[in-house]
């Protein structure tokens, strides 16, 4: 599924996105660039509710 993410400005930004994707259980991360993510996870909501709780509001694209 594709994540758009509000907040993402830089590399920085990117690395803490990266990380807090590996570290949700059941993630599996395709790629992290500024403003979104590609990854696979059977429920989106651990996802959104860590990159939330890490700064990072996210939304569902696909």
């Amino acid at each position: 599924m594709t994540l758009k993410i509000d907040g993402m400005h830089c590399g920085t930004c990117v690395r803490r996105v990266t990380m807090t994707l590996e570290k949700t259980i059941g993630v599996t991360v395709g790629a992290v660039a500024i403003g979104s993510a590609t990854i696979e996870a059977a429920d989106p909501e651990p996802v959104l509710a860590a990159l939330k709780k890490a700064g990072y509001p996210a939304q569902v694209l696909q």
